[in-house]
């Protein structure tokens, strides 16, 4: 392992072509330096050096070390800000979930806003579907999750805090056969097509079907935009969020229909572990938490326009 004078020694010689030169950036004697380069020789029992010419060279051996010094300088220098980072109350990195029911395109600004901090935390962000988000905290493949639906789940040191309520329609294509029905949908006129769903994401027992009457057919699909789509295509109905189809809606694309049963708006939810809220967690949880923000989250965007 070289030293941090070592690695200093060679990237100066390299750059300077001389050991003259390489003294005064080191701000150290020129017989210190020629010394320190021979030791270097003695310690890898190898010429590093060329010293025949006027202008100091390295050999091909010095090269690969002289590159190697580099990178390991890059790292020794990156894990010293990575350290004081830590220190100072930020998390190294900080991972972030959302339901794919939120659009990452509202997370944008955000992502913006935690950069002019520089902080150096590295964000990775991902998307999970209903029971899949809460698993990736449970798991520990999340740090914070956002738009997690229903109540929150059993797990040690859970917080959590309300985000606010997402409203949903029910949808069926224009040529769809229930786009012709006047009076609200039974359950058992529902029953007869295929509901489309955006399939839960987590791997166990958690995993729920939801958005389908008991017994009826189903098209699992990726995602919110693909379940739109589909229901746009007449592959299947079911619910939308309102927000997401207004101009699918507007065109005649979509056509809302009654039901005799309603659907609830869904409570969406912010939540992590408690006794980790470094300095980067807590201004997620604080500009997420902020009214306007919220809205906009379940506002989001109608990307049909």
């Amino acid at each position: 392992m070289l030293t941090v004078n070592e690695l200093a020694l060679l990237e100066a010689i390299r750059d300077s072509g001389s050991l003259s030169r390489a003294a005064v950036k080191l701000g150290r004697a020129p017989s210190s330096v020629s010394h320190a380069a021979r030791q270097l020789e003695e310690r890898f029992d190898a010429l590093l050096f060329d010293r025949r010419r006027y202008r100091l060279q390295l050999t091909p051996a010095g090269q690969l070390l002289a590159d190697e010094a580099a990178r390991l300088m890059l790292d020794v220098s990156r894990l010293t800000q990575r350290v004081k980072q830590v220190a100072s109350g930020w998390e190294d990195r900080l991972h972030i979930v959302s339901d794919e029911i939120l659009e990452f395109e509202l997370m944008s600004p955000l992502i913006q806003a935690f950069d002019d901090l520089d902080s150096g935390v590295a964000l990775r962000f991902a998307h999970e579907v209903l029971g899949g988000t809460w698993e990736a905290l449970r798991e520990g493949r999340a740090d914070l999750i956002v738009g997690a639906t229903n109540e929150p789940q059993s797990m040690p040191n859970l917080q959590w805090a309300a985000l606010g309520e997402m409203e949903w329609l029910f949808a069926v294509s224009r040529h769809h056969p229930l786009a012709r029905t006047k009076a609200p949908l039974r359950q058992d006129q529902i029953q007869q097509h295929r509901a489309v769903v955006v399939a839960d994401t987590a791997r166990g027992a958690s995993a729920r079907a939801y958005g389908r009457v008991g017994g009826q057919a189903v098209l699992a699909v990726p995602s919110m935009r693909a379940k739109i789509l589909a229901q746009r295509d007449g592959l299947g109905v079911g619910w939308v969020p309102r927000h997401r189809v207004a101009s699918l809606l507007a065109r005649g694309e979509l056509v809302e229909k009654a039901t005799e049963t309603p659907r609830e708006p869904n409570l969406l939810y912010l939540a992590w572990r408690g006794g980790h809220e470094g300095r980067a967690l807590q201004w997620w949880l604080d500009e997420l938490r902020q009214p306007r923000m919220a809205q906009a989250l379940m506002r989001g965007i109608d990307v049909f326009r």
